[in-house]
């Protein structure tokens, strides 16, 4: 693998000496930079770094490819620990039906929402939503992100489940992204279980679960935890379930109403609750006893349209706090991590410095992945991307409409 210097860097941004791997509080708003700086990457792995006026020199390289990054940042790549890219066909329709009136309860009553994209998926070949997903995947890298976890929940059938985390595996094996499947299987409950469902509860339980440890599918285990949907016991008991396979927990929480996700998650330990939108103050004693990341998702609560989460009173508070994209058909159809970060500026008052914590090291923690991505930091993982010509970090979400990145190393190889 070809060993890469980038020189004359404006500013190499989220250079992290420290071996941090979660940021909190008040440190949120601190970002370690490093000035007219070069980047060395050997083996896909960055190998070193530091300013001009105090670079080594380069003798000892050989077959050395140089980039020039004057006037550009270098950051690491977006982390985006929260998504449902493996889907069948879009659900635009809904989108009309919102700006007409209707609640996310009514869609989902008319046979929309989650179960809408259950019967594509349930018709839809491996292949036919690998050639979906890749597209997905690309756009994502081009806006900066070098890493996505992925959900299934789209099939709700031992057969369906099993279907779309076998094409996450797949998809790991096209794509140069760092990639984490999360076995979805409560995401909601199929229409022919609407009126039993501790039937499918067992199936999830005695079936998927064991089916999916089996294949080895799955890093994580995911509950909707909502009104309509799964109670905080039936959270508690499915994510347990998953625990005794060495799956590791993680919640939907209080995104549509108070449901206790935020309890079920730190009561399994679980590593990240997500959403967030209906926390409160009891929430945020129990998160700063926990070592659950709160992740928050803009691009879901602009879309449909629902409370601003609390993460200016999160942070404040002492915790930390992650950004995800939920990219998904329904609510947040759209992987772009740059104008997450706006939504969180703009809509949320958290600063940009704040943000970039939020969306690269907390992200990282949410997914597993904190101690090869998420920083600028010898040993790790030479995911980075390259700016345009800017004037400072915060620009990344200032300019909420453009793409500022120029250019996606993954694994220490230019992504084209």
């Amino acid at each position: 693998m070809q060993k890469i210097l980038i020189k004359n860097i404006k500013k190499l941004v989220q250079v992290r000496e420290d071996g941090a791997f979660v940021v909190k509080g008040k440190e949120m708003d601190s970002l370690p930079c490093i000035s007219d700086a070069w980047l060395a990457i050997d083996n896909g792995i960055i190998a070193d770094y530091g300013t001009m006026a105090d670079f080594p020199g380069i003798a000892d390289w050989k077959d050395l490819q140089v980039i020039d990054a004057a006037e550009k940042m270098v950051f690491p790549c977006w982390v985006d620990s929260h998504t449902h890219i493996v889907y069948a066909g879009s659900r635009e329709q809904e989108f009309t039906d919102r700006i007409r009136g209707l609640s996310y309860e009514e869609i989902a009553q008319r046979g929309g929402g989650i179960l809408n994209s259950v019967k594509k998926l349930q018709n839809a070949s491996e292949e036919e939503l690998i050639q979906q997903a890749l597209p997905r995947l690309q756009e994502m890298i081009q806006q900066g992100t070098g890493a996505v976890e992925i959900k299934s929940g789209y099939g709700l059938s031992l057969e369906s489940e099993l279907k779309m985390l076998r094409v996450i595996k797949k998809i790991k094996e096209h794509s140069p992204l760092t990639i984490k499947a999360t076995f979805l299987g409560a995401h909601a409950f199929p229409q022919e279980y609407k009126h039993n469902k501790r039937a499918y509860m067992d199936i999830i339980i005695n079936e998927m679960i064991p089916m999916v440890a089996q294949e080895k599918l799955a890093e994580f285990i995911d509950v909707f935890c909502e009104q309509n949907y799964f109670s905080f016991d039936e959270t508690i008991t499915i994510l347990e379930a998953g625990k005794k396979y060495g799956l590791i927990p993680k919640v939907h929480a209080q995104q549509m109403s108070h449901s206790g996700g935020v309890e079920a998650g730190t009561r399994c330990g679980a590593i990240s609750v997500d959403h967030l939108e209906y926390v409160n103050e009891a929430d945020i004693q129990l998160l700063l006893a926990s070592k659950t990341m709160p992740v928050i998702l803009p691009g879901a609560a602009y879309f449909i349209g629902l409370p601003n989460p609390p993460a200016r009173n999160m942070i404040d508070a002492g915790l930390p706090l992650a950004i995800s994209s939920d990219y998904n058909p329904g609510t947040s159809p759209t992987g772009n991590m740059n104008l997450m970060q706006s939504i969180a500026c703009i809509q949320y008052k958290i600063t940009p410095n704040e943000a970039i914590n939020a969306a690269t090291l907390n992200s990282a923690y949410a997914m597993n992945v904190e101690k090869e991505l998420g920083s600028i930091s010898i040993g790790k993982k030479a995911n980075i991307l390259i700016t345009k010509k800017i004037p400072s970090s915060d620009f990344i979400a200032y300019a909420f409409g453009s793409n500022m990145i120029e250019s996606v190393f993954l694994n220490g190889t230019l992504v084209k």
